[in-house]
């Protein structure tokens, strides 16, 4: 059997979720593939596609959030793609695959899995939810600068209803993402699996006392402190919910002023936000090493993701997999990763004040925090591994190549 997983970047949540997949199928000897826009040689089209939704667009804010799938590259003469028994998109917006490139995909008689790493393919273009226009025909979308009925998304909502061929299996990362897919007007016909995103639990993993010690000192981090840690590609992005942090930090600090808490931060900061928070912070920078990421969620005590819009989120699951406890909003599938006060604690979503009590809870050793670490890595081990999900998708190639 052969594969081909398609996504448009090596980067991002879909991207490291998707390489993840593919290393997870070679080890169980899957001749497996991965192909990028870049490697197809399909550059020019990000543009057009982008340039498409300037005239449409909200605000700036918006840019980002809202597909067209104009634009985009047939690759039905790809080497890869001819030679593929199960051709496995994954995200495939921003110039990769447009629509009708869909369409020209299934006329080759393979059959196509989509795993579904946001809600775009059953929406009018939008990839986060704010709306259940989704569940009728869209159009009035908040993110256009003139909402109709008969607006830009409900005329791409239109053209999926055209294009998409009958022969996708479509997969959701999470439970809560399967039940918005199943509740849409566009995929109420097709089949829809849930199976959560793999990860290297040989990579992410906890580390030793004298490890985090070491850690520790490298960083400058107090022997005797609680390490609160958040991780973002771009802290200001509104939908990772970095204000909440902030606000339930000052919270805590006024309500608990004796807990030593320090914070490490990973990804692109700023200075004046950091600067808002009222204890030691230690800026790490951007980082892609999984190897060094391993090493730092393992020395935190907690991680904190008050996101407000996310599927299956690749770094609650490396938390959990370094035994490292994760206090986040009820938000997406992250409910379905971290059971409350089994291997952290939930918070109603845009809580501050919840999440801080959730901080609080996780440190006080109200319950041990080696048992809250230990149940961690064991629900990684038991839903997250490689060999796990590896096997779900080789369930899946088979029933469908039948």
């Amino acid at each position: 059997m052969k594969v081909l997983l398609l996504n448009t970047y090596p980067q991002g949540g879909a991207g490291i979720a998707s390489g993840r997949l593919l290393t997870a199928l070679q080890a169980q000897g899957t001749d497996a593939q991965l192909l990028n826009a870049a490697d197809a040689g399909n550059r020019w089209p990000f543009y057009a596609e982008r340039l498409s939704f300037l005239p449409y667009e909200r605000d700036k804010s918006v840019r980002f959030s809202f597909s067209l799938a104009n634009f985009g590259k047939d690759l039905r003469q790809h080497p890869l793609v001819k030679a593929a028994d199960v051709l496995h998109l994954h995200w495939i917006n921003q110039g990769f695959l447009s629509l009708k490139n869909i369409a020209q995909l299934a006329t080759l008689g393979k059959p196509i899995v989509w795993t579904l790493h946001d809600i775009w393919a059953f929406t009018g273009g939008c990839h986060i939810h704010t709306c259940d226009h989704f569940q009728q025909s869209c159009g009035n979308c908040p993110y256009l600068r003139h909402p109709a009925p008969d607006d830009l998304s409900h005329r791409i909502w239109l053209a999926k209803k055209r294009y998409f061929p009958s022969n996708i299996h479509f997969v959701t990362c999470s439970d809560w993402l399967q039940g918005m897919a199943e509740s849409s007007s566009l995929l109420a016909n097709y089949q829809i699996t849930s199976i959560p995103n793999p990860i290297n639990t040989a990579i992410f993993q906890p580390i030793s006392e004298t490890e985090r010690a070491a850690f520790r000192a490298e960083k400058g981090i107090m022997p005797t402190a609680k390490v609160v840690l958040f991780v973002a590609m771009k802290i200001s992005e509104p939908h990772k919910g970095f204000r909440f942090l902030q606000e339930a930090l000052q919270k805590l600090k006024a309500s608990h002023p004796h807990i030593p808490l320090e914070i490490m931060v990973i990804g692109k900061s700023d200075p004046a936000a950091m600067a808002g928070l009222p204890y030691p912070v230690h800026t790490l920078g951007l980082m892609q090493e999984a190897e060094k990421l391993a090493r730092i969620y393992a020395a935190a005590d907690v991680f904190v993701t008050p996101t407000l819009a996310d599927n299956l989120p690749n770094t609650v699951m490396e938390s959990l997999a370094c035994a490292t406890p994760v206090v986040g909003f009820r938000t997406g599938g992250v409910p379905e990763m971290v059971g409350h006060q089994t291997e952290g604690y939930i918070a109603d979503q845009g809580d501050s004040g919840a999440l801080a009590e959730g901080i609080r809870w996780v440190l006080s050793g109200e319950k041990p925090l080696a048992e809250l670490r230990r149940a961690a890595r064991q629900k990684v081990e038991r839903t997250y591994a490689n060999a796990v999900v590896a096997g779900q998708y080789l369930d899946l190639y088979g029933r469908i190549l039948r």
